[in-house]
């Protein structure tokens, strides 16, 4: 099979679409890279989602950690301590424990007197019950991060806001929040790419890919047992990962350049990627 009949048949197969049968002999180079190719859109999406949604949570989880409402303080508290205290790897374990117990003994609430029993049997698939658990592990960090930088807000940039006459939401929208992000950006960058490369623990979880539709590591592992040479799958996921990484870096470099544009050249603060041998 050539390079272009092999993108033609696979090249969006992690979808559902094209050859259903995956390649059983005579595997070449590029079927895989196509394949492993095609599964990286799950790592794709998994991060995408749980950034996205997770950004926001994050910096309701920062601002409620701040509160001086005890209510909302330690809930949030807690939340951040129980996430970032345990692996993610058991975190996907735990999760998929509880997403298939649930439909065996069923969920019953009532609505407008009417007993409804709710399936959460979808819960249990790839796609949807393993980005709940990025989205809440990467909520839990990108939580501290924003809580470290909201505090660390200069007390002059403040006392200016008074100044003005800023108050409540205005300050905040204004002044805060930007000061925040902008404190922060650098290491919610690293963080961001780490939750990247935490996406290829989906296909180690115990969360099932749905009709052989799986993510990078899924067709590697594949290519890896037919072939019996690893050495040519997984390369290739690492070089795509590499990639996307450096997508990464320039896409929040240009929000980290966006945010301190009012600043002097030489008084900007520049990436630097961190990575983290544990988590």
């Amino acid at each position: 099979m050539t390079c272009a009949e092999a993108f033609q048949a696979y090249a969006l197969r992690a979808l559902g679409h094209g050859e259903r049968r995956l390649p059983q002999a005579d595997i070449g180079v590029c079927e895989q890279i196509v394949l492993i190719g095609s599964g990286m859109i799950w790592n794709v999406y998994f991060a995408i989602l749980a950034l996205s949604f997770g950004f926001v949570f994050a910096v309701a989880l920062a601002l409620a950690k701040n509160s001086r409402t005890l209510l909302l303080r330690k809930p949030a508290e807690w939340f951040i301590f129980v996430f970032r205290g345990s692996p993610l790897f058991i975190q996907f374990f735990m999760a998929y424990e509880a997403f298939v117990l649930l439909p065996r003994v069923g969920i019953e609430f009532t609505f407008l007197g009417v007993a409804i029993e709710a399936e959460t049997r979808w819960l249990a698939r790839a796609w949807l019950g393993a980005l709940i658990v990025l989205f809440l592990n990467t909520s839990a960090y990108s939580a501290e991060i924003f809580y470290g930088a909201l505090r660390a807000v200069p007390k002059g940039d403040l006392e200016a806001a008074d100044a003005y006459g800023l108050t409540g939401w205005k300050k905040f929208r204004r002044v805060v929040f930007p000061t925040t992000m902008r404190l922060a950006w650098p290491a919610y960058t690293n963080e961001a790419i780490f939750l990247f490369h935490s996406t290829a623990l989906v296909f180690f979880s115990s969360f099932p890919a749905f009709q052989q539709m799986g993510d990078a590591l899924y067709y590697a592992n594949y290519f890896a047992d037919r072939t019996f040479n690893p050495f040519i799958p997984y390369p290739i996921v690492a070089v795509y990962f590499v990639l996307f990484t450096l997508v990464i870096i320039a896409l929040f470099g240009a929000i980290n350049r966006r945010l301190n544009r009012h600043l002097p050249q030489e008084a900007r603060p520049r990436l630097r990627y961190r990575p983290q041998v544990i988590r």
